[in-house]
């Protein structure tokens, strides 16, 4: 897990910069005409502004996710893809975490021009490709008879 810990630690870094950057946009920028673009904007919720107006419990809880999911990594080992994943996931969280309880609101900046989307940050690109890696290393796991994790190729 430590050697992996420098990922967490990069997407809340670039998170960071990022959201400090964007606060100085006065208006959108397009970066890519009808791709993607730069819009400054707040989110008081979750995902597609989910329990908007409760940030205090929102970062609570990715804390609380964050600290349990360290509590499981110390017990259980993941493949380097799954580690990959919970740090990406872990950085993003606790992004997103810091903004919630030491302002109220998340900033986001990348917008999706080509179609309708949720405005996001850098934290939320984190805690996205950390699922999706999550779930490939879940599915790209061996199991031995037992049903348990076992490294081995089962023969096939």
């Amino acid at each position: 897990m430590r050697r992996r810990l420098w990922l967490a630690a990069a997407v809340f870094a670039v998170d960071r910069v990022t959201k400090l950057l964007a606060a100085r946009l006065t208006a959108p920028v397009v970066l890519i005409p009808g791709v993607l673009g730069l819009r400054y904007t707040h989110n008081t919720g979750a995902a597609f502004s989910l329990l908007s107006g409760m940030p205090w419990l929102l970062g609570l809880l990715s804390l609380a996710v964050v600290g349990g999911g360290w509590l499981l990594l110390r017990k259980e080992s993941l493949p380097p893809l799954g580690m990959t994943a919970a740090m990406l996931i872990a950085g993003g969280a606790l992004g997103n975490a810091a903004d919630r309880l030491l302002s109220g609101a998340v900033p986001d900046m990348i917008e999706v021009l080509a179609f309708r989307f949720a405005v996001f940050n850098v934290a939320d690109i984190g805690v996205t490709v950390g699922c999706v890696l999550l779930g490939l290393s879940l599915l790209a796991r061996k199991e031995g008879a037992d049903g348990k994790p076992d490294g081995k190729p089962d023969g096939r």
